[in-house]
């Protein structure tokens, strides 16, 4: 950054005109000219007094900051905030500060990217509707910069307005951003339907507009996955413009264009649909959705106009209790059944089981990424063969959570699977290595990223290919890139996709579901005196710390047939996460057990 920012300054610096390099001795210089020394010498005099200039908070915005936080101070006796994937998350009552906070820092990243437009999501996602939280979007749509992450942590932790301003100053200086007042920033807003999101986009706004230059829009009552979209759409997709309107409509086209493209359109239907929305912001965008595609199929229920938000409904809940959702019941035997969350960015599908008391049979996170792997894989081998010179590189990422079968099932399809630490963060990074890079959490949340090499040759494809069955194979995957949310896990975009996908290959949920069988598992968590003292490796698989550990789970593990274990410290809390699957679940609960004995043997309270 440096180099350029000095290649800048020179074409713009007087002394440029000077004799810099002459090849000559000093003594045959040409009169009036400047030995090298001295034009170097002013040149990085002046260069430095405008790098130190940039990264100084002048006066009039330090009276400014500090007006403004003295009016969002932090309630005293609270737990400290730390800044992880799904941002910060605390019951709404005291967030006003951290949310007004984080407001600048949005700004401040704003103009250190150059005034990139910025995204600011309140939501508590499948949290309980009296939690709130507040997240950042980087400008390709993605989440903020791990880079960041401390200093969110300590200007959310500082304990008055003068040990805030100070953070602040120290930032600005070490990342040289330009706080004078010179430079523009943005930072787009939104919230979920909770009713304390209002109060804190109005605390955002004040955080923002504490900035100098930095100005907040306000988008309304969106699902977290608009937001990123949107934020990535002004950004890297050259549309400034970009709306909550504009991804209906890209959604809307990209799903009808694959719908055209089923090869026999004289296929019977897949039958009728119904959403769970969590009685969430998912609810009012799936209506939206559903009157511009006129769809007949699908019935939306637990849409938030009765309910209470996450309470019993959603894809975390139906996900992890392994049961049906409020409102739905034997009478819904038979039906394709979706849910979203709270903020509408995970999704799973289920079906109701007979006699089962309420129990489901779950089409998670898992099944839906290999559907689209499957999918995807298909139309490349009709239009790619060894003759092209291009091949392009196909990823699918997971984590050591997905189901062992899962990933058989992925490799058996040819398809390189590669595993990441538990976390969307590194999912979505490792699948940005690859033209086409596929990740999913069991939880539902996952997407696909295109790369640009890649949706150059696809678009190069759709018109040049002679063949008609060729064409129409760039043409969905071309739909493809354009109907799913490549900022973020986006649950409406996900289950568009599904739904084309299912109608394409002619399937009934069921016979989705029959991709393969999961592996019985089980979760267990052991509270620990510190969890700091487990330390992995290999994707969280392996544990280096403390020695011997590893030893004794593989040599457990191996006693039970198909037997996968591995443990990982906590992030957030003072326990170890133990993990097993085996051919039965009485198996797997046994791993569990003795697993979960032997960490307590080495790691728990004992005095």
């Amino acid at each position: 950054m440096r180099s350029r920012r000095a290649f800048d300054l020179i074409k713009v610096c007087p002394l440029h005109s000077a004799t810099v390099s002459t090849g000559l001795p000093d003594s045959g210089r040409k009169e009036g000219t400047q030995p090298p020394s001295a034009v170097s010498s002013r040149f990085l005099a002046i260069f430095e007094s405008r790098r130190k200039k940039k990264g100084r908070m002048n006066e009039q915005q330090r009276s400014t900051l500090l007006q403004s936080a003295s009016r969002f101070l932090p309630p005293k006796g609270i737990n400290k905030l730390s800044y992880g994937t799904a941002g910060f998350r605390a019951d709404a009552s005291v967030l006003q500060s951290t949310v007004f906070r984080i407001g600048i820092l949005a700004a401040l990243r704003s103009l250190q990217t150059g005034g990139a437009v910025i995204g600011l999501m309140i939501t508590a996602s499948h949290n309980k509707v009296s939690d709130n939280g507040v997240k950042v979007a980087d400008p390709g749509g993605e989440m903020l910069t791990q880079d960041w992450e401390p200093f969110a942590d300590s200007i959310a932790n500082a304990p008055d307005s003068e040990s805030l301003i100070q953070l602040i100053n120290e930032f600005v200086k070490k990342e040289n951003i330009p706080l004078d007042g010179a430079k523009a920033a943005t930072v787009l807003l939104g919230r979920d339907t909770r009713p304390s999101g209002e109060s804190l986009v109005e605390a955002a706004k004040h955080g923002i507009s504490s900035v100098i230059g930095a100005v907040g829009n306000d988008m309304g009552v969106v699902t977290t996955p608009q937001l990123h979209w949107m934020v990535r759409a002004k950004n890297t997709d050259m549309k400034p413009s970009a709306s909550e309107l504009d991804y209906f409509d890209q959604a809307s086209t990209s799903f009808r264009c694959l719908i055209d493209l089923i090869p026999k359109k004289s296929h019977q239907g897949i039958g009728k649909l119904i959403v769970d929305c969590a009685n969430g912001v998912g609810g009012e965008k799936l209506q939206v959705l559903k009157e511009k595609l006129n769809w007949l199929d699908v019935e939306i229920r637990n849409s938030g106009k009765e309910g209470i938000l996450n309470e019993q409904v959603g894809a975390d809940y139906v996900q992890k209790e392994k049961v049906v959702p409020q409102g739905f019941g034997p009478h819904d035997v038979g039906i394709r059944c979706a849910s979203l969350d709270g903020d509408a960015d995970r999704l799973v599908y289920f079906t109701v089981i007979s006699n089962g008391n309420n129990q489901i049979k779950l089409v998670d996170g898992d099944k839906i990424l290999s559907l689209f792997a499957l999918f995807i894989k298909d139309q490349l081998s009709i239009v790619t063969d060894d003759t092209n010179e291009y091949q392009p590189r196909v990823g699918v990422v997971q984590t050591a959570y997905a189901n062992g079968a899962s990933t058989k099932y992925l490799n058996q399809l040819g398809l390189q699977v590669i595993f990441t630490p538990t976390g969307v963060k590194y999912l979505h990074e490792k699948a940005h290595e690859y033209d086409i890079g596929i990740y999913f959490e069991a939880n539902g949340h996952g997407t696909i990223l295109f790369s640009g090499q890649f949706l150059c040759w696809l678009e190069d494809r759709k018109s040049t290919e002679k063949g008609m069955e060729k064409q129409n194979a760039a043409k969905r995957l071309w739909a493809v890139s354009k109907l799913i949310n490549q900022a973020v896990g986006d649950a409406l975009s996900g289950l568009l996709l599904v739904e084309a996908i299912l109608q394409h290959m002619g399937w009934s949920v069921d016979k989705w579901n029959e991709l393969y069988h999961d592996l019985p598992s089980r979760q267990l968590k052991v509270k620990v005196a510190d969890r700091t003292a487990v330390v992995t490796t290999n994707a969280e698989t392996i544990v280096e710390k403390p020695p011997g550990i590893q030893e004794a789970i593989t040599a457990l593990t191996v006693k039970y047939p198909q037997g996968r274990c591995f443990v990982r410290p906590s992030g957030t809390e003072d326990v170890v996460r133990v993990y097993a699957e085996a051919n039965t679940q009485e198996a797997a609960d046994e791993l569990a057990t003795c697993v979960a004995k032997l960490v307590d043997q080495f790691l728990g309270f004992h005095f």
